[in-house]
């Protein structure tokens, strides 16, 4: 099993609530959608002066993510980018499920 981890650092804090709510009701469910991932969890990093989410979506192997990332991701991605560009940082880890 495969954790396709994003961690999202919001640079414009004013988006908080906006964000986190357009995430679980838009975003994550159309990740779900496509039909790739197995599951799915919301994190928030403990650190007091910023805001900073991991979300990661678990999939069966690496065939299945980069399927994904080919044929859905850029998309995806592109509409986070038109709603929050320019208030976020983000960057994507791949961890591997042991035990």
């Amino acid at each position: 099993m495969i954790v396709y981890n994003v961690t999202i650092s919001l640079v414009d804090q004013s988006i908080h609530q906006d964000w986190l709510k357009w995430m679980k009701e838009i975003h994550i469910p159309e990740v779900m959608d496509t039909g790739y991932f197995l599951d799915n969890k919301i994190c928030r990093l403990l650190v007091d002066d910023e805001i900073t989410y991991a979300i990661q979506y678990t999939c069966k192997n690496m065939d299945t993510l980069n399927e994904y990332q080919e044929k859905c991701a850029p998309q995806l991605q592109e509409k986070h980018n038109k709603r929050y560009g320019g208030k976020f940082g983000a960057f994507r880890t791949l961890l591997k499920i042991i035990h």
